[in-house]
């Protein structure tokens, strides 16, 4: 049951071409044959019209000029002499002639009787005009015609001599046999001869086609300001308006959503960097305080007071610092200062100055070493660690790995938490997304996760994040050891 739809999807043709080309071809052959049919038809029933038509005449034509004295009560002899006399005018005709009065017996000319259809006789009984019947005798086509004879003096009344003839339609038979391979001769040559104008046919109609295709890819490679020429009236140039409407539009709201993202942009870096003056005033002012409260010189309730300032403003200057970060990326500012650093000695680094040591394992690779920007590398585990530190709990290990895998160098911080949510995890290192959605208030700002990854990309490495199977979230950062 499955091979035959494979079967029938191999050989049904792909290609919008060859389909407008089957296509024609196949409209062209049922055209041609239909043609053909019709013409044999026509054809056909003229040629066996025509003698069933001149065999009547002519019957008549020779009842009437052998028969003007009929007698009203012919005998056989009378019969048969009449038969005869048919049989001899007939000439090239040859039909074989009989002849009957009412419902006598049927007078042949000669020994053996015509050939005559079952019906012919019966039909004609009752008739008043010439009656026609075709009919096939050994595998060969007959004409047989009854033509019941008058009176001169009283045409309206028949006499009761019916007349009798058959003869074969071989000849007729010949023609149009001869007409059906004159049809198929003339069909067949419609093929080759239809290819032609189905190529140029195709051609005219899959021009538009690809003028649009070449316009789609080239709008999807960022080329906004592609516009296709378009001509005649039909539906594809309607197709080919509609698609430069279309980019038309998109351009714009393209070029009005950079101008947002530009002033945006722009606002974020002239905020973030007025801010760095107060701040480090404020900074300065509460550093003092927190010596005087350390030193019991403030009362309980000023100290807490002054505690909760500092650690918010502590918090506002590390999101003024993460924005400043963010809008260097933006501007294409950021540069690598590029280092020949021991890794595990980088990492020993990175949780000794946050006091992290006890709370993280590490495996790193002894004597792995490799070229990278010390101060943007800091950055990134100080993030991806921090995370999992706040994120898995205060009493589930995090472990950081270090390995050389071929040039690159990969470095994975795993948790025991939670892990991150399904539907967060395709955006986690989106700005201003935070793993927690139900808590409005935390340490960090959202950018975290944002600028390890731009660290990572101006490194020419990625970061990724998933799942463990077992439960917890793991991060992947893969840099190049060597960066060109």
């Amino acid at each position: 049951m499955t091979r035959r739809p494979r079967l029938l999807h191999r050989l049904v043709p792909r290609g919008l071409r060859t389909r407008l080309v089957v296509a024609f071809l196949l409209v062209a052959a049922l055209g041609a044959l239909a043609a053909a049919a019709l013409t044999f038809r026509q054809a056909r029933a003229a040629i066996l019209d025509r003698a069933r038509d001149t065999a009547i005449r002519d019957l008549r034509a020779q009842v009437g000029s052998l028969a003007p004295d009929l007698p009203t009560t012919p005998g056989e002899a009378d019969l048969r002499s009449l038969a005869l006399q048919l049989d001899r005018a007939g000439g090239s005709r040859g039909w074989h002639t009989a002849a009957a009065y009412r419902d006598g017996a049927l007078v042949p000319a000669s020994g053996s009787a015509p050939v005559l259809p079952g019906r012919l006789r019966d039909a004609a009984s009752s008739a008043r005009t010439a009656v026609v019947q075709r009919f096939h005798h050994a595998d060969v086509p007959w004409l047989a015609v009854a033509l019941p004879v008058t009176r001169d003096d009283r045409p309206s009344e028949p006499s009761g001599l019916i007349v009798y003839a058959s003869f074969s339609l071989a000849d007729q038979e010949r023609d149009v046999t001869a007409l059906v391979a004159a049809a198929r001769a003339g069909a067949l040559p419609v093929l080759p001869l239809a290819v032609v104008p189905a190529l140029l046919a195709a051609r005219r109609v899959l021009r538009p086609v690809r003028q649009l295709r070449s316009a789609a890819e080239s709008m999807a490679s960022g080329a906004l300001d592609t516009r296709i020429e378009v001509t005649g009236e039909d539906e594809l140039a309607d197709l080919g308006r509609t698609f430069n409407t279309m980019a038309a539009t998109l351009q714009a709201d393209a070029a009005t959503l950079r101008a947002m993202e530009a002033r945006a942009r722009r606002f974020a870096a002239d905020v973030s960097h007025e801010l760095r003056t107060p701040l480090a005033a404020m900074t300065a002012v509460t550093g003092v305080l927190d010596q005087d409260a350390a030193s019991g010189r403030l009362d309980l309730e000023t100290g807490e007071a002054l505690e909760l300032v500092a650690d918010e403003t502590r918090k506002l200057v590390r999101m003024v610092e993460d924005l400043m970060e963010i809008s260097r990326f933006d501007a294409g500012a950021a540069v690598l200062e590029l280092d020949d650093v021991d890794v595990a000695e980088l990492v020993g680094k990175t949780l000794a100055l946050r006091h992290w040591q006890r709370r993280v394992g590490t495996d790193v690779t002894p004597g792995l070493r490799a070229r990278l920007d010390p101060r943007r590398v800091d950055v990134v585990l100080a993030n991806l660690i921090g995370n999992a530190l706040r994120h898995g709990g205060p009493s589930v290990p995090v472990d950081v790995r270090a390995r050389a895998e071929g040039d690159r160098l990969v470095v994975t911080v795993a948790d025991g938490g939670p892990g991150i949510p399904e539907d967060v995890l395709p955006h986690v290192f989106d700005r201003f997304t935070k793993g927690d959605a139900a808590r409005t208030r935390s340490e960090g700002s959202g950018l975290g996760l944002a600028i390890a990854a731009e660290n990572a990309r101006l490194h020419g490495g990625t970061l990724t994040a998933a799942n463990a199977p077992g439960g917890g979230a793991v991060f992947t950062l893969a840099l190049p050891r060597d960066p060109a």
